[in-house]
């Protein structure tokens, strides 16, 4: 065999290499999402603003819950929820983020250079959903334990009831507090990506999550417990709290109900990604 007859198949080999680099996988995707997430002064601004809500709303409460300038003394019976009180301001942050992660591009135009990188689009939608979670999840927490280790801490120097960890249904109210900020974050992104438009899915996000279920008090008692109760906000509220109310939903039930608006906003948003122009 001649050298000449080698030459094709080594060219071949050569070409196959550079395409082979560039083939378009979901890791691929993962690591492009990734780094528009990191490479923004705005994410970096939006998650320390998160953390502080967080901590900082736990640390004021805990400092004046008692005194008759804070929560009210009733509240006081559930110290943990007195050292997550900054939870619902910290999940505007997260909404306004997740909302800006997918209709920025929009606003900006880069989604065309997106899409294009990325014919299928699809993993484009699950890779911002991975990334987003994955770091959001696990700030978020560390955020939620540190929020309740020192507000528990400024309680029990205050003379105050507190709660450890280890109490029945504190642990789940840490976590479950994480998971909200995450879904309210990826509650922001599906509805920015069905909008297309950063101010409109913001307003329509801050609406449903912190305007309606105080809009929904104002209705019949008959409507609103029928009604209240399976609202976002207040289904997060049901695997966040200690101790459940009565007219609330079971922690169980109450993450469930989450899980469906996440899972339904998702959808809808990858059904138009496919089928609407960039």
């Amino acid at each position: 065999m001649s050298t000449t007859d080698l030459a094709p198949q080594d060219t071949d080999i050569t070409a196959a290499r550079p395409a082979d680099r560039q083939r378009v996988t979901f890791p691929r995707v993962v690591h492009m999402e990734w780094i528009k997430l990191r490479s923004l002064r705005s994410t970096t601004l939006t998650l320390a603003i998160t953390v502080a809500l967080l901590i900082g709303f736990g640390l004021l409460f805990s400092s004046v819950v008692g005194s008759g300038e804070g929560p009210d003394q009733e509240d006081f019976s559930d110290p943990t929820s007195i050292t997550l009180g900054g939870v619902m301001l910290a999940a505007l942050a997260t909404a306004v983020l997740g909302v800006l992660m997918s209709a920025g591009e929009y606003a900006t135009g880069t989604i065309r250079a997106t899409l294009a990188a990325v014919p299928s689009r699809l993993p484009v939608l699950w890779a911002k959903v991975v990334v987003f979670a994955a770091v959001s999840f696990v700030l978020m927490l560390i955020a939620a334990l540190g929020a309740f280790l020192l507000g528990q801490s400024v309680l029990s120097s205050r003379d105050m009831g507190t709660a450890a960890l280890s109490d029945p249904g504190v642990f789940r109210a840490v976590i479950g507090a994480a998971v909200y900020l995450t879904g309210a974050g990826l509650i922001g992104l599906a509805v920015g990506a069905l909008l297309r438009n950063t101010a409109g899915a913001i307003t329509l996000v801050v609406g449903t999550l912190f305007v309606v279920p105080g809009l929904i008090q104002l209705l019949p008692s008959s409507w609103s417990d029928a009604i209240g109760p399976y609202l976002p906000s207040n289904a997060a509220n049901a695997f966040m709290a200690v101790q459940t109310e009565s007219d609330a939903l079971s922690p169980g039930s109450g993450l469930a109900v989450f899980a469906v608006y996440l899972v339904v906003l998702l959808a809808g948003a990858a059904v138009l990604l496919k089928r609407r122009d960039a």
